[in-house]
């Protein structure tokens, strides 16, 4: 009868710890949030300030832990003529964002056994052995090299557009061609980073030569359809989606201008044709960040080991007292007070772009704009930079102490 009553009391003990266990599980995810959503009201003040303030037309932000948003904001006009405002369903352009699909593709033919990253780009793109290069042999660049641009190749792709009338970007591939001959290595291969937009056309031919698919209709159907991101698309907008578009704007001695409204990028859509809602760029940064319940599906896109591959650093960016900034494959791996950072920026048509990824805490963030200022002290670029410091200053410890 004593035993028996002993191990009642053991049972007792331990749901009382349980529950006091729970308890303050309870109470401390109430103060998370508490806080949180105190930050969060805080930031809002901040973030409709300084849009107004350095005339933004419009933007948006989202926030995501755990695989759910948490807080979005927008800001301001889609469309001015129109009199639309920014929501939910408003279509960005995400630009450079869209190397970071591009490297996904590689990893996936790389899993699937029909290219090596340390494989040369000639046995792909022979055509490149006209470029010259003064350090060695065409033969020595890799598709490894280009994912970390530090292959040696300049970075625009049309560096001699000057006048209105010349495309925004070559439309054809046999117009790259014909530059090769007059295109030089700038440094010795895999020395040090130098961002090539250049470069990621490359291995956008390599999935086209690959696979047979056009890039556009690759990327949907291995990464779009399966993350159901169905209002995401390259270039030209489907008619369905027009009313969901942003217009961009130049902000230029306090004049704004209306930006190309569906811009072509043409031969470098590989480089920086992405438009989508940020509900899809959510679906986005949640295969990114990992979900037990998805995973299966995630595992059929990439398996995560390469995926976390590809958030290795392979060469470093940059350094200085309070920040680090490396990349890895064709994810920018950054360190900022005290916090480890996965993300990717994107400029283009007036549209500026970001999104970070905390994975200790599983914590990320969206941010885009639709306006490009001349202003050098309240521009766009200084908007973007000021809204991506609140929130690691701010917000993102509120998630990471709590780890």
């Amino acid at each position: 009868m004593m035993k028996r009553s002993g191990q009642v009391m053991a049972i007792i003990a331990v749901l009382l710890i349980a529950s006091l266990v729970s308890g303050r599980r309870s109470y401390a995810a109430e103060k998370q949030n508490d806080d949180f959503q105190k930050a969060w009201q805080e930031f809002r003040n901040f973030y409709e300030s300084i849009m107004h303030d350095d005339g933004m037309v419009g933007g948006s932000v989202m926030m995501v832990h755990d695989n759910k948003v948490i807080a979005k904001e927008f800001y301001g006009m889609a469309n001015i003529g129109q009199n639309r405002k920014v929501d939910e369903e408003t279509i960005f352009h995400w630009a450079s964002i869209t190397k970071t699909f591009t490297g996904i593709a590689i990893m996936q033919l790389r899993d699937r056994g029909m290219l090596k990253l340390d494989d040369p780009i000639i046995r792909y793109l022979p055509e490149l052995r006209e470029v010259h290069d003064p350090y060695g042999d065409m033969s020595e660049i890799t598709l490894r090299q280009l994912m970390s641009h530090s292959a040696g190749f300049r970075d625009a792709t049309w560096p001699w557009r000057t006048k209105d009338w010349q495309p925004h970007e070559p439309l054809h591939w046999s117009q790259l061609v014909a530059m090769f001959p007059y295109t030089e290595i700038l440094f010795k291969p895999g020395s040090k980073f130098s961002y090539s937009n250049l470069g990621i056309i490359f291995l956008g031919q390599v999935i086209e030569r690959l696979t047979t698919d056009d890039y556009e209709v690759y990327i949907d159907k291995n990464i779009f359809k399966p993350l159901e991101m169905y209002r995401s698309y390259f270039d030209g907008t489907p008619y369905h989606l027009w009313k969901y578009k942003c217009q961009s704007y130049w902000l230029k001695d306090g004049q704004l201008t209306p930006a190309d409204p569906d811009v072509n990028t043409g031969i470098t859509v590989s480089n920086g044709g992405l438009n989508a809602p940020l509900p899809d760029m959510v679906k986005y940064l949640d295969f990114l960040m990992g979900d037990p319940s998805k995973q299966e599906v995630y595992d059929q896109i990439l398996k995560r080991s390469s995926l976390e591959e590809m958030f290795k650093s392979q060469i470093e960016v940059s350094k200085s007292a309070n920040d680090k900034v490396d990349l890895g494959l064709l994810f920018f791996i950054e360190d900022h007070y005290g916090m480890h950072f996965i993300g990717h920026s994107g400029g283009q048509n007036a549209f500026i772009t970001h999104f970070y990824l905390d994975p200790k805490s599983r914590t990320a963030s969206l941010v885009a704009l639709n306006t490009e200022s001349d202003d050098p002290q309240k521009g766009t670029r200084a908007v973007d930079r000021a809204v991506e410091d609140y929130l690691f200053k701010n917000i993102y410890p509120l998630f990471s102490a709590a780890r």
